[in-house]
């Protein structure tokens, strides 16, 4: 594996492929395909796909092994993901590469993003030794006897993962799922499964039995298969909502549970006694983060006419700010869009919002001469803001994925409340105001998930995330995360 300086020619990643039962497989039912570095659109490595025969060889181990990983005792388990942990905090420089290479995420993201990977493992590593039932008090109708709870592991866990950083999802699934005694068979993308490789061999070098833990490399054939399969209990997913109907579809032959981490159209509301350039600031820096492929970046900014025309030159002046390039470069905070199809995708985008709205920074691809020569293929959005976005428009109501701001204007705060909720998505909402008692009147109004008063948290391991409606249900992350993975059984012992 090779990695380079911030404007060297060589990008190489090797070959990865699945861990099936301890071992790393040098041949699939699929066969490999190219992977290409979107920084530079050239191949920089080699990808073992699976299909259903492996599927089946991952599932089987995993059933096999769980009576096993289940019986062990909670401080084993706890030592192992420790482990993991401290292994993971060793190598968040070689993950964060992995990452860089593998989806052009500035390396500055991309190893604060491993870092919280670890951060979760050290965290559900603590729950594992304190998952707890509940003692049932009696009625005076009961039949006397001892009445009480026991949370138990679902048994064989299907985790899909989606290719924007998937290091985040490793830590909210496989974490939790492992610490409440399930084994994990996981499909991870094929345009981004290096670092889930990195993640897998830091587990197995930690002590993770092996049966305990699959990769499987894939496309949708894998993953339908995954969802299928009679002997996977239960199916955690992340990733857009089309998908999401074809897995609970295919889910609905087993009637296993589904965990659904979907896409947000998060808000930034801004009310004019705000502190309007941290507000500005921070939602700049979210919107444009991993190129603003990620679900919860604040990709609208609602703003009170007070202040609106004040925000919209400062957003526009914060986003030319923005340093574009060499993922490798220290300084750089916006690399590429993943694909081609993905840039070509974002343009046609802007380009129809253009028609409605009022172009204030970027819209267009980065100018490849401004680029160091081995980037100039390389699939550059321009970090962009829309003034004016019609609220009902497609760009406000639906995702980009892409380095998009839109800003729209508000003049009450019942018509803030109004706009913050009115697209089909409610994972999150930031809320900038320096008044009390509005965060107390419109916080509880807000239809999402995570709200943030005055800047964002940073996803610390012990809160929970997840959204309302069309976001998705169920949470990861936190206590509640844990218990996700965990089902309840009632015993009754008559005296």
């Amino acid at each position: 594996m090779t990695t380079t300086s911030p404007t060297g020619v060589t990008h190489e990643l090797g070959v990865t492929g699945p861990l099936v039962d301890g071992t790393w497989l040098d041949k699939t039912s699929v066969g490999a395909v190219d992977h290409v570095n979107p920084a530079t659109a050239r191949v920089n490595g080699s990808v073992l796909l699976c299909g259903p025969q492996e599927v089946d060889a991952a599932v089987a181990s995993a059933k096999a092994a769980h009576p096993e990983w289940r019986a062990m005792s909670p401080d084993r388990r706890r030592r192992v993901l420790q482990r993991v942990e401290e292994l993971m905090l060793a190598r968040v420089p070689e993950l964060g590469r992995l990452m860089t290479l593998e989806l052009g995420a500035p390396v500055m993201v991309s190893s604060a993003l491993a870092h919280l990977c670890a951060g979760w493992f050290g965290y559900y590593a603590g729950w594992a030794d304190k998952i707890e039932g509940a003692t049932i008090p009696p009625s005076p109708v009961m039949v006397p006897g001892l009445d009480y709870t026991v949370p138990e592991p679902y048994g064989v866990v299907g985790i899909i993962l989606t290719w924007n950083g998937p290091i985040m999802s490793v830590g909210m699934k496989i974490a939790p799922a492992l610490a409440a005694g399930n084994c994990v068979v996981v499909k991870s993308p094929d345009l981004a499964p290096f670092t889930v490789a990195g993640f897998a061999e830091i587990a197995l070098e930690a002590g993770l039995p092996p049966g305990v833990l699959h990769i499987l490399p894939g496309g949708p054939e894998a993953g339908e298969h995954l969802v299928r399969h009679p002997d996977v209990d239960m199916i955690s997913f992340t990733g857009g909502i089309p998908t999401a109907k074809k897995i609970l579809d295919s889910a609905r032959h087993t009637l296993k549970p589904v965990l659904l981490e979907l896409g947000g159209k998060t808000a930034s509301v801004v009310f004019p006694d705000a502190d309007v350039d941290a507000a500005v600031a921070e939602t700049v820096r979210s919107c444009f983060n991993l190129s603003g492929q990620g679900c919860n970046l604040t990709t609208r900014l609602l703003v009170h006419r007070d202040v609106y025309e004040r925000v919209v030159q400062a957003a526009a002046a914060a986003a030319a700010a923005v340093g574009v390039g060499d993922p490798f470069a220290p300084t750089t905070a916006l690399g590429p869009v993943v694909t081609a199809a993905a840039r070509d995708r974002i343009l046609g985008v802007i380009e129809k919002a253009v028609d409605s709205s009022r172009l204030v920074a970027g819209g267009h691809a980065v100018d490849p001469a401004t680029l160091p020569a081995p980037l100039r293929d390389g699939y550059f959005v321009e970090p962009t803001v829309l003034a004016d976005v019609a609220p009902d428009s497609e760009i406000a109501q639906h995702e980009v994925f892409g380095p998009v701001l839109s800003v729209i204007p508000f003049a009450t705060e019942e018509q803030a409340v109004e706009l913050a909720n009115s697209t089909p998505y409610g994972l999150g909402a930031v809320v900038y105001t320096r008044d009390v008692a509005r965060v107390q009147r419109v916080v509880p109004q807000l239809q999402a998930g995570t709200v943030h008063v005055n800047g964002a948290s940073g996803q610390p391991p012990g809160a929970p995330f997840g959204g309302y409606k069309h976001s998705g249900h169920g949470r990861e992350g936190g206590k509640e995360g844990l218990y996700e993975f965990l089902q309840t059984k009632n015993v009754f012992i008559r005296a």
